[in-house]
């Protein structure tokens, strides 16, 4: 059985070797805001920043930097029905 790209998009994010509390930052202000910052560096990067995205929007990921988006964003997103488009 042959895995395709689209399966296995995680083994290829540029987080992969990143310290995964990156993506986590406690708070939104101060430190936290450098933290997401550097957590969206990493995302500008990353191969499958769409395929991530379009994940944590999908199933309701509201925690963390995903596809270069905030909890907050994404929760925004979602009530302006963006959830699940990727974009």
């Amino acid at each position: 059985m042959s895995v395709g790209p689209r399966t296995n998009w995680r083994e290829r994010g540029a987080c992969r070797f990143e310290d995964p509390e990156l993506f986590f930052p406690v708070g939104e202000g101060g430190l936290s805001l450098l933290q997401i910052e550097q957590a969206r560096a990493v995302c500008r990067r990353c191969p499958v920043l769409h395929e991530c995205r379009a994940w944590a929007l999908r199933n309701r990921e509201y925690d963390g930097v995903w596809g270069g988006m905030t909890a907050q964003e994404r929760r925004a997103a979602t009530v302006r029905g963006l959830g699940g488009r990727g974009r």
